[in-house]
């Protein structure tokens, strides 16, 4: 028992001895970091491009141009730039300029000191001292959105206003020989189920497949309509006979026919008579024929699914 005991108190002195040991160790290490970021140190980076505000109907040719840059700081300041890829900006609105069909880039270090770096950070030299951007003339295009989808309404509800797209167009900038063949974008098939209130809904774009040399204004687009409750109206309308000869008089029944059509509650006391025509086209009559066939002439927009409940005029010709 005095053996174990004894052998216990040993081991547990020499976990404390370690654990004093790795505890200096670390600290030995924290200061001898602190140490050599404290210190100021010079060295070369590769800077990549960062090019804003490029005018819409160019595009940049030489996208692998890069700068050289020497700087001298301390250490702390260093760890950004190992951290992730550094970058310095070109702005094409005031930086650079246009000769022999190029773009020009020629900034002096005291520029770049002042504008892209902080104080503690001292620029000893830029490599190259000037950049040239070749570019190309690219194609602005305004194109028009359709969209693809199936709506499916709880019964007694539609739309009240037309499926839309918000934009309801998309402006694409890139090559001419790419853009010039781009007429519309479609929506990506989208099926929306049981409606019953008001669609508002975001759904991407088919871009085509060449889509990395483009740019897009937008990738999705929201589809919205009114959707409402909708009932059921008929009205009597009566018939006109067009493109009838002067020469002859017909006599028909029924003179008028009842139409039948679908309309959102909230517009159902504003359709009336005047918002529909009904005809029957006499040129439409084939050899020995004794009927008409009514059709519309006018309809308002606000129905859906209008219909003449009468396929058939009956007439006779009197002279």
């Amino acid at each position: 028992m005095i053996k174990k005991l004894k052998s216990e108190i040993v081991k547990s002195i020499k976990n404390k001895r370690i654990n004093v040991f790795f505890l200096f160790l670390f600290s030995a290490f924290i200061i001898l970091i602190f140490t050599k970021l404290s210190k100021e140190y010079t060295n070369t980076l590769a800077f990549e491009i960062e090019k804003i505000n490029v005018p819409q109907e160019n595009i940049i040719l030489n996208d692998s141009v890069k700068l050289n840059i020497t700087l001298k700081t301390h250490g702390f300041k260093w760890l950004k730039y190992y951290i992730s890829q550094p970058k310095i900006k070109v702005d094409f609105s005031k930086d650079v300029y246009k000769k022999q069909g190029v773009f020009m880039w020629s900034k002096s270090k005291a520029y770049l000191n002042n504008t892209q770096f902080n104080k503690q950070v001292e620029l000893l030299n830029i490599s190259p001292d000037t950049l040239i951007f070749r570019y190309g003339i690219n194609l602005v295009k305004k194109v028009p959105v359709k969209v693809n989808a199936d709506v499916n309404f709880t019964p007694g509800y539609n739309m009240s206003s037309k499926l839309v797209s918000e934009p309801d167009s998309i402006v694409i900038v890139g090559p001419n020989i790419l853009v010039s063949k781009i007429h519309f974008l479609e929506t990506e098939e989208i099926t929306i189920n049981d409606v019953r209130s008001n669609i508002s809904k975001n759904t991407k774009l088919k871009l085509p497949e060449n889509k990395s040399d483009l740019n897009f204004s937008n990738n999705e687009v929201t589809i919205k309509a009114k959707v409402e409750k909708f009932t059921e109206g008929t009205l009597n309308i009566p018939i006109t006979i067009i493109n009838k000869p002067k020469d002859i008089t017909i006599k028909y029944f029924p003179k008028a026919v009842n139409v039948s059509y679908y309309v959102s509650l909230s517009d159902y006391s504003s359709i009336t008579n005047k918002n529909f025509k009904v005809v029957c086209d006499y040129n439409k009559i084939s050899d020995n024929q004794s009927f008409l066939i009514p059709e519309f002439a006018k309809t308002p927009e606000k129905v859906r699914n209008a219909k003449i409940s009468q396929q058939r005029i009956e007439f006779i010709i009197t002279k």
